[in-house]
C-alpha cells in the first residue's frame, strides 16, 4: 500500500485555500500548508482556519522570489526565514517546518546557502523537501494523472501542490478519490528521506542542497 502526504505551497489565497480546506475536510485528510510570509500578513485568517482544522503550517520564505542558494546579499536568507516565522507565530508546529523555494520543484544546490542552513539549525527548524512534483501550476487540468503515477512509484509520497488560482485545485477531489480507490492511505507526517534537517539537527544528506559559497557564511 502506498502512503501519500499532501502539502500545499505559496498560499494562502483567499479563494483557493478555503476550497482546498473544504475538500480535505470532506475526505478526512490532514495536510501541511507552507505559507509565503508576505501573503500571510493580509491573509492570516485562512492559515488560522487551516490550523484550527488540524493542518500544519510551515514556512515557505517571505517573498518566494529567489531560491535561498542564490541570495547574494548577506542576511537576506536569514530574513526570508525569520520574518515569515515571526508572522506564523502561534500557528507554528513545534517542529518549526520550513520548505525552501525550489524554482520549479528542483532539488539541487540552489535550495539553501550556508547562512540559511545556519538559520535553520540555530532556530531548531525542520527542513521539509518533497519527492513528488505533479507540476499543477503548468498543467492545471492534467496534473492528477501525473500525480497518481508519481505517487504510486513511491513507498511514501510527499506531494507538492499549490493553493493558487490556476484552476488546478478544481481537481483535488478527483485526485484524492482516485488515490483512495487505488489503495493509497493518506498520512500527515513526512517521509524521513524528505527531512534532511530535523529540529535544527542534520538528519540526512544536506550538501546536495547547499550552495557552498563562503561569501554567504556568517
Amino acid at each position: 500500500m502506498s502512503v501519500i502526504t499532501l502539502s500545499f505551497d505559496n498560499g494562502p489565497d483567499p479563494e483557493i485555500t478555503p476550497q482546498v480546506l473544504d475538500d480535505l475536510r470532506r475526505h478526512g485528510v490532514k495536510a501541511t500548508f507552507f505559507v509565503v510570509g508576505e501573503k500571510l500578513r493580509d491573509r492570516r485568517k485562512f492559515a488560522e482556519r487551516a490550523h484550527a482544522e488540524g493542518h500544519w503550517i510551515g514556512n515557505h520564505t517571505f517573498n518566494h522570489q529567489v531560491p535561498l542558494g542564490l541570495c547574494a546579499e548577506r542576511g537576506m536568507a536569514a530574513r526570508e526565514i525569520e520574518e515569515t516565522q515571526r508572522l506564523i507565530g502561534n500557528l507554528a508546529h513545534s517542529r518549526r517546518f520550513f520548505r525552501p523555494f525550489g524554482g520549479g520543484g528542483k532539488r539541487d544546490r540552489r535550495l539553501l546557502n550556508r547562512e540559511a542552513l545556519q538559520t535553520l539549525c540555530d532556530g531548531a527548524f525542520s527542513c521539509v523537501l518533497w519527492n513528488v512534483i505533479p507540476e499543477d501550476w503548468i498543467r492545471p487540468d492534467g496534473w492528477v494523472e501525473r500525480a497518481l503515477a508519481l505517487s504510486f512509484a513511491q513507498k511514501h509520497a510527499l506531494v507538492v501542490l499549490h493553493d493558487l488560482p490556476t484552476g488546478a485545485m478544481r481537481h483535488l477531489d478527483r485526485f484524492i478519490c482516485a488515490a483512495k480507490e487505488q489503495g493509497a492511505r493518506f498520512e500527515q507526517d513526512f517521509p524521513a528521506s524528505c527531512v534532511p534537517v530535523e529540529g535544527g539537527h542534520i538528519a540526512g544528506p544536506i550538501d546536495l542542497y547547499i550552495m557552498d559559497d563562503l561569501a554567504h557564511a556568517r
